[in-house]
């Protein structure tokens, strides 16, 4: 039991990318299922009914363009997630004013399908009145678009506790001062974290800086890749390299740098990159720009 769930998120994400998309096709094609029926129903009791192949364009059309937008939905509040921890204001008002573009993208394409629909079958569909429907489409755009950040909010928090997220272990209280005076002005030695904790679906063990083999920045985390696990912690690689031993840890890429002892095997590439071969079985890109970084540090 304990090596299932301990490996579960190594057997989740081959196919994460699959069961994402899929999620989506088949949730918005249920919403599209249930809309038009209820819609059909609901067309019997009007005084002027509309054709069924009206109905079906209406609320397909809507969906469709719902469904093409949501990685522009997931690239918004993965950018915007940030500011949920520190400026909540802030991170609302750009909420707010993404909901509007994406009411205003959703309702331009749905009608541009429907004309297209229309036009297919020799008949013209009505613009007329769009800017005054506009707030009614707004409003239900708005709870869209809400229940699509809320959904994809959740996601992300399940997929950290899965992954596992780990922190800098605080460090201890500072000693009491000595009796004698230290020379004025020294500079103290950065502190450097040896260890790291790391949750992980409710458990918690420690990990040392020396046992990571490389790190890749993914977004507002930094990716530890660990004897072939993986663990987030919220930092951007910049300031989390600034933690790290220089003479054990180098940059090798804008987005990933590796720890000198775990390279096996250095691969040139045309263009003056290169690739580099870990222990654990994995690649690490290297860029020509870091290429005299890696070998000062490996010297």
């Amino acid at each position: 039991m304990g090596d299932s769930r301990k490996n579960l998120y190594e057997r989740y994400e081959p196919i994460r990318r699959r069961v994402e998309v899929g999620f989506w096709v088949v949730f918005m094609a249920l919403q599209a299922v249930f809309n038009t029926i209820v819609a059909l129903v609901d067309a019997r009791d009007r005084a002027v009914p509309r054709a069924a192949w009206e109905i079906v364009t209406w609320e397909v059309s809507s969906h469709l363009v719902l469904l093409a937008l949501v990685p522009a939905v997931v690239a918004v509040q993965r950018r915007l997630s940030p500011l949920a921890r520190s400026h909540l204001p802030r991170y609302l008002g750009w909420h707010l004013a993404a909901s509007v573009v994406f009411s205003v993208v959703h309702v331009a394409a749905m009608f541009a399908l429907r004309a297209a629909v229309y036009a297919a079958v020799g008949e013209r569909y009505d613009f007329a009145g769009w800017t005054g429907r506009w707030g009614y489409e707004y409003l239900k755009d708005v709870r869209a678009y809400l229940s699509m950040v809320f959904g994809i909010w959740v996601y992300g928090v399940f997929m950290l506790r899965l992954q596992g997220e780990a922190r800098v272990l605080d460090q201890p209280e500072a000693a009491a001062a000595p009796a004698e005076p230290t020379e004025a002005h020294q500079a103290a030695p950065p502190v450097r974290p040896e260890r790291f904790l790391v949750r992980k679906l409710r458990r918690e063990f420690l990990i040392a800086a020396s046992d990571i083999d490389w790190l890749q920045a993914e977004g507002n985390y930094v990716g530890l890749h660990v004897n072939g696990h993986d663990y987030l912690l919220r930092a951007t690689l910049t300031d989390f390299l600034a933690q790290l031993d220089p003479a054990h840890f180098v940059r090798v890429h804008r987005s990933h740098a590796v720890n000198l002892g775990r390279i096996k095997e250095i691969e040139p590439l045309d263009g003056g990159d290169a690739r580099l071969h870990m222990h654990d079985g994995s690649t690490v890109p290297c860029s020509r720009r870091y290429r005299d970084a890696l070998r000062a540090g490996a010297s």
